[in-house]
């Protein structure tokens, strides 16, 4: 086998890798979000247990993470391409679809400050650390988009429907977490006993669930 032969063997299988762990990062982070809402709203099975719920969420972050590394070193050592590392931090620092690559790094930006937020959270305090948890879904859609348009292989059904798929999901899962959130506005708050007893005593605001005591929901 030739040189030329090897290093486009080479580059190929790089290549199937870097697609191929970039999907799994998407449908990892998919499920992530979506297990974020269901904890949040309380919609796990019946016979699941809270935590496991939490824990699956935190694991499935844990994979995300080494999907994605995977997927954007094997992206940068591709020979065909030139991406160059510091486009994994900068937008488009890339020369290499530029657009698609800066859409790339920008989720990675955005779910590395969740990440590194939910690791020292206990010293941001919450109110901080639930506002830069927001980003979550703001960093999911920019992910999609940058599956969308870094590739070519939409083209082959099963990958078109594992990415439209997660799309279904999340966009299920958010319009749910908008509802509950309308519905917990207009709810009217039931008095207290306290507050029946003594008409002019202050109204009762509606408590903010935070779902587990790991404060990892979305």
């Amino acid at each position: 086998m030739s040189a030329g032969a090897a290093a486009f063997g080479g580059s190929q299988a790089l290549w199937f890798v870097s697609r191929g762990s970039g999907l799994a990062v998407l449908v990892a982070f998919s499920l992530v979000l979506v297990l974020g809402v269901a904890t949040r709203l309380g919609s796990a099975p019946p016979r699941w247990p809270r935590f496991m719920i939490a824990e699956l969420h935190r694991i499935l972050a844990l994979f995300s993470v080494a999907f994605l590394a995977l997927h954007i070193a094997t992206a940068i050592l591709d020979p065909y391409v030139s991406i160059g590392w510091a486009a994994t931090v900068l937008p488009f620092a890339s020369a290499y679809r530029t657009l698609a690559i800066a859409l790339g790094t920008l989720a990675i930006d955005l779910g590395g400050a969740v990440l590194l937020t939910s690791l020292v959270r206990q010293h941001l305090g919450y109110r901080t650390w639930r506002a830069v948890h927001w980003l979550a879904y703001l960093s999911w859609p920019v992910a999609f988009a940058h599956s969308l348009t870094a590739g070519t292989d939409l083209r082959i059904w099963w990958v078109a429907l594992v990415e439209w798929g997660c799309a279904a999901a999340v966009a299920t899962a958010v319009l749910a977490r908008i509802l509950h959130a309308v519905r917990a506005r207009t709810m009217p708050v039931r008095p207290t006993p306290a507050q029946r007893r003594s008409p002019t005593a202050a109204p009762r605001t509606a408590p903010d669930r935070v779902g587990t005591a790991e404060g990892i929901t979305l």
